[in-house]
């Protein structure tokens, strides 16, 4: 079964591919600057907006990076009704599907809401934190095409669709660092709101000659509850945006 995909409202937005399913049944995905191939979506922000076009239903969902549009096909359904109940500005997870369509010869994407429901903030925060650390995991493979280490297809194609540039590699993890900065501390029981500054403090106090084991830094940083899978989309993210590198296979030193 495919699963959902989670991205930010700000690189949705940018999205300009689609690719064709192998599947005739299946619609095409929307394949976003850092290679998520979106179908099935699962999105979390404040309800900001809803307005009647005829049959359709128009909301705007909005997450610290900037604005999901969903539409509804048909005014009377149960779907709609869920919508105008709700209170502007309220917090809601979405569960839809991506749409990508041209209007006026530009490319526009949206999402087809297929369940709503009404949240707290302190859901909207933990759905922030994990789709910043699923943004990082892709970050981290468009930066080994770069090296030419990695061969995923998929993330190749949207590669070489968006230009992608280390330029534009660090805007992404700025965004998906801009996100996490708007989460409240408290969401960060689970996963640590911004652990950059604290592996880079690690990769400083135990930097060697050779510099410092990536092993080492799980190690240390996992005593103040950060995890594994977290530290290495940290060190990913730091390597991109120039404040360390890698002098060996396995070790880190700051630049």
């Amino acid at each position: 079964m495919e699963g959902s995909v989670r991205v930010f409202a700000g690189e949705f937005d940018g999205s300009t591919l689609s690719v064709i399913s192998d599947d005739s049944q299946n619609p095409a995905w929307v394949v976003t600057p850092t290679g998520a191939f979106c179908r099935l979506m699962y999105l979390s922000g404040a309800l900001t907006e809803v307005t009647e076009n005829g049959d359709m239903v128009y909301t705007r969902i909005a997450d610290p990076t900037g604005a999901f549009t969903l539409v509804i096909g048909g005014r009377n359904t149960p779907l709609a009704e869920t919508f105008r109940k709700f209170s502007v500005p309220s917090f809601v997870t979405v569960t839809g599907r991506a749409q990508m369509y041209q209007k006026d010869g530009t490319v526009m994407v949206s999402v087809r809401p297929d369940y709503v429901q009404q949240v707290d903030r302190a859901v909207r925060d933990r759905w922030v934190l994990s789709t910043a650390v699923s943004t990082l995991e892709r970050l981290i493979l468009m930066h080994r095409v770069m090296g030419g280490t990695c061969t995923d297809d998929r993330i190749l194609a949207a590669f070489h669709h968006y230009a992608i540039t280390k330029t534009r590699l660090r805007g992404l993890a700025e965004m998906v660092e801009s996100a996490v900065n708007a989460v409240s501390p408290e969401a960060g029981s689970t996963v640590q709101p911004d652990p950059k500054s604290l592996i880079m403090e690690i990769i400083r106090a135990g930097s060697g000659p050779r510099g410092i084991s990536v092993d080492q830094i799980i190690e240390e940083a996992a005593g103040s509850g950060v995890s594994r899978d977290v530290v290495l989309a940290g060190i990913e993210s730091l390597i991109i945006d120039d404040e360390c590198y890698q002098p060996l296979k396995g070790f880190v030193k700051p630049l």
